[in-house]
């Protein structure tokens, strides 16, 4: 019979190792490019579909918090000013932290409802509900 440290380590051995931060949830970055005095996003209908959102009220949030006028061209969108991907995906923190995360157990698990003229944000994991504060 094996030494029960020799097994263990042989086990260990074994073990799939997981990358990342230990967060289940990760926040995708904004892709895109610059042409001419616009801003090509190439990946935002990818980062609408892991939050769970409709790509209409993402782009309706960012249009308004980038004051910049924004058009929907097949599978990319194009905003009419220079924004850096670091204030984009800033924004899209932003947006995570105000319409995605559960504001008791912090998990991305959220649906927003609306209760009458209200908009609520309806936890699926732990059952909270609560206002969301900004119109859009």
């Amino acid at each position: 019979m094996e030494p029960y440290e020799q097994l263990l380590d042989e086990a260990y051995g074994k073990v799939k190792v997981v990358e990342g931060n230990g967060n289940r949830f990760e926040i995708p970055k904004i892709e895109g490019r610059f042409e001419g005095k616009r801003t090509l996003l190439t990946n935002f209908f990818q980062i609408a579909s892991s939050l769970r959102r409709g790509p209409e009220h993402l782009l309706k949030f960012l249009t308004k918090e980038l004051a910049a006028k924004a058009v929907i061209d097949g599978e990319r969108i194009i905003l009419n000013m220079k924004v850096p991907s670091k204030k984009i995906n800033l924004k899209i923190e932003q947006y995570v932290e105000e319409f995605v995360l559960c504001r008791e157990c912090k998990k991305p698990d959220t649906e927003i409802i609306k209760e009458g003229k209200f908009s609520m944000l309806h936890c699926l994991a732990c059952g909270a509900k609560h206002p969301v504060n900004s119109k859009i």
